[in-house]
């Protein structure tokens, strides 16, 4: 199913003819039409050299092989040992079709195409402009004018082979290639549903743009290697045990471990902020069984034996994504690790890896699949993460004592980790905890603590920032240090965001910002990048104070200040110069919903996530920004109870406040029994506001809140 590990390393090192031609032939039954094919590509191709100085033809046949592990479909791997022949030799497409009929022809002819398409819209290799504008036009015209699907499988396995072989060619062509692949071909196998190729095209494409971050990466993985498979076969073997004692037989079904894979985990680390040890779900199990009911048993048992994180759960089963996909996903803790763990049928796994080629049957060149959602295959379609509140409620029964190394005790929640402890120790201990030894052996921050346990607790001179950690601590006073923590930074990042977004708009230097600002007493700095009517509003209070002075008036002549709205890939800009749209870059991949900043470059915005490193860095030179918000928010969903008194009139005026906080009402009840001076009151109501702190402080400001809680799920 897709290519293997052990699959890759073989084709990387298949060098001759005869061995490219007997990997072809042993995904395939005995076929006349291929063997035609292979002489005939052969042929053509003949005193024809690749960069490395193999024979051309190699390549071919090696790309049909790619093909034939993904689908049977002989037509395809014809198309792949051909699909170079009408570009590079005298061999036209009337031929094709004499020789392998119309379907084959249909086939070569889209894969040349797209040869065409790629020479107009991608600038060279060796042109110093950045490659990412052109290679997002060049992926929209891809997406618009392909209209076989079929094409872009052949063209993805194309791309995976001239990936493995990229080590021929000169260091500017192997970056350039790598970001075309990440840019253009990594998402359309994202969207097809080919995981296994969408997984390794990125990870092939990140060794080459970002080698230290990958080498750190791998050396992690490397150092860390023995202990992390200790875990996953100890977790592993849990699993087992467990659904055997719950009548499992061994054949209902398998268990596989992996690790993250690398570029997976560099954004994960890019859009939290975070480093590698605080990657949560780095380690994972997927359990494939044999029916839609089992999948729901064998989650009800994980989650009755360990500690889930619920906030984590998603259910693509009951719903599934646009391009077929299925697994119930879920975190759970055991043995001071999180594992993320999912559970889908055997069918259900051949859908992930293989997406839409896993059910093709061709009849008459048609797809025997709905394939409506490939219309909309457009850039930042991705499909939306919903985003969960952190459950609130203590779940544990008991509690633990654990010790300092003076002997002095702390008293924990059952399920507190060893950050939990540096917490309850003193805040600033929790902020700038780095290690930590558990019986004087050395432990990690995460490790589940026991009662009687002894725990030291080494810090850093600085504050640490886990937002990622949110999950995994156990206790209120951690999560409120950690939310706290997170939210500095936020507004650290926002405020340096505010001086870049006026200095661009106003075309200052940020000296000259950042003293008005103390001299103007302004300082609600960090409300800019979000609130559009603050940021017009300081442009204003900014003009009229320069303006009192006569030096800036000939500067005001020169310069118009308003503000015009631009849109482009559900990105929302204003900008006092002109723009020519958004792009997304790919070292952060924000998702909708996520905090956005967005900087100038030839006439175009470049949107990161707010956490991003590479964004940060910008931010930190000074480079232009401007104001970027997403077209749709997110609107949240809310259930209450609050007491009311029984007053007249008190229920109207409670209704009316919260018009104000821009709270809309989709259900009311109001307890019957009026006899008592205070009565319950059931509100359900949307708004765009997703804290739920916040908002809930708002509404005690008027009333007495019972019972409060996010309503949204994965069902929404």
């Amino acid at each position: 199913m897709g290519l293997s590990q052990v699959d890759i390393e073989k084709v990387k090192h298949l060098h001759t003819i005869d061995s490219a031609a007997q990997y072809l032939y042993s995904h395939f039954a005995e076929c006349s039409k291929l063997e035609v094919a292979l002489k005939y590509s052969i042929k053509a191709h003949q005193n024809q050299f690749r960069k490395s100085g193999e024979p051309y033809v190699i390549h071919p046949i090696l790309v049909a092989a790619i093909v034939a592990t993904i689908t049977d479909d002989v037509s395809m791997s014809i198309a792949a040992l051909l699909h170079d022949i009408v570009e590079d030799t005298e061999i036209t497409i009337k031929e094709i079709i004499e020789v392998f009929g119309e379907d084959v022809a249909h086939l070569v002819e889209g894969l040349t195409k797209i040869d065409a398409i790629r020479d107009d819209e991608l600038i060279s290799s060796n042109s110093d402009e950045k490659l990412i504008v052109s290679a997002l036009s060049f992926r929209k015209m891809l997406l618009a004018s392909i209209k076989d699907v079929r094409v872009l499988v052949v063209k993805l396995c194309d791309r995976l082979h001239n990936m493995l072989t990229l080590d021929a060619l000169p260091p500017h062509k192997q970056v350039r290639i790598a970001e075309e692949t990440l840019v253009v071909y990594s998402p359309i196998a994202h969207r097809l549903g080919i995981s296994f190729l969408k997984n390794i095209l990125e990870d092939l494409s990140f060794s080459y743009l970002f080698k230290e971050e990958k080498h750190h990466i791998d050396n992690y993985l490397d150092t860390n290697y023995h202990a992390i498979e200790m875990k996953l076969e100890e977790f592993k073997n849990s699993i087992y045990k467990l659904l055997v004692q719950n009548g499992f037989c061994e054949d209902d079904f398998e268990i596989i471990s992996r690790i993250k894979h690398r570029y997976s985990i560099y954004l994960k680390m890019q859009r939290k902020g975070v480093s590698i040890d605080e990657v949560l779900d780095l380690l994972a199990i997927r359990i494939l069984t044999n029916d839609k009911v089992k999948c729901y048993t064998i989650l009800g048992l994980i989650h009755l034996n360990f500690q889930p994180l619920s906030s984590r759960f998603k259910d693509y089963v009951a719903v599934p994504k646009d391009n077929g996909y299925q697994t119930i996903h879920t975190s759970v803790f055991y043995n001071t690790a999180i594992f993320e763990v999912q559970i889908r049928t055997r069918d259900m796994h051949k859908t992930a890896e293989l997406g839409i080629a896993a059910h093709w049957k061709y009849k008459g060149g048609e797809d025997s699949i709905k394939l409506d959602w490939l219309n909309n295959l457009g850039y930042q379609n991705e499909s939306i993460e919903d985003f969960y509140e952190l459950i609130k409620n203590d779940l544990y029964s008991e509690d633990i004592s654990v010790f300092s190394p003076t002997g002095q005790a702390f008293t924990l929640p059952r399920g507190a980790v060893v950050l939990d402890f540096a917490y309850a120790v003193h805040s600033e201990v929790g902020n700038k905890a780095v290690s930590a030894l558990v019986n004087k052996t050395k432990a990690s921050l995460l490790s589940e603590l026991k009662n009687g346990d002894i725990v030291k607790i080494k810090t850093s001179d600085k504050i640490i920032t886990r937002c990622s950690w949110l999950d995994a601590v156990m206790t209120s006073r951690a999560r409120t240090n950690i939310r706290h923590n997170c939210s500095a930074r936020v507004k650290d990042i926002d405020s340096k965001s505010a001086i870049n977004i006026i200095s661009t708009i106003m075309n200052l230097k940020h000296s000259r910002v950042e003293e008005w600002y103390q001299q103007s007493g302004y300082n609600k700095r960090s409300s800019v990048p979000s609130d559009l009517d603050h940021l017009k509003d300081i442009i204003n209070k900014y003009i009229m104070d320069i303006s009192k002075n006569n030096r800036f008036k000939r500067f005001l002549s020169r310069h118009r200040f308003k503000l015009k709205n631009y849109s482009s890939s559900g990105i929302s800009i204003y900008s006092a110069s002109s723009v020519g749209g958004a792009v997304f870059d790919y070292c952060c991949h924000p998702k909708t919903g996520d905090g956005i900043i967005g900087f100038l470059e030839k006439g175009k915005v470049h949107v990161h996530h707010k956490m991003c490193k590479k964004g940060n860095e910008k931010l930190s030179n000074g480079d232009k920004m401007v104001f970027v918000k997403w077209e749709k928010e997110n609107i949240y969903n809310y259930h209450m109870i609050i007491s009311l008194h029984s007053g007249k009139g008190t229920l109207a005026e409670f209704l009316n406040y919260l018009v104000k906080l821009n709270i809309d009402i989709n259900s009311i009840e109001l307890g019957k029994n009026k006899s008592e001076s205070t009565r319950y009151c059931e509100i359900g109501f949307e708004t765009k506001d997703a804290d739920i702190n916040k908002l809930r402080a708002k509404i005690e400001q008027k009333n007495k809140v019972i019972h409060f809680v996010r309503t949204d799920d994965v069902y929404r």
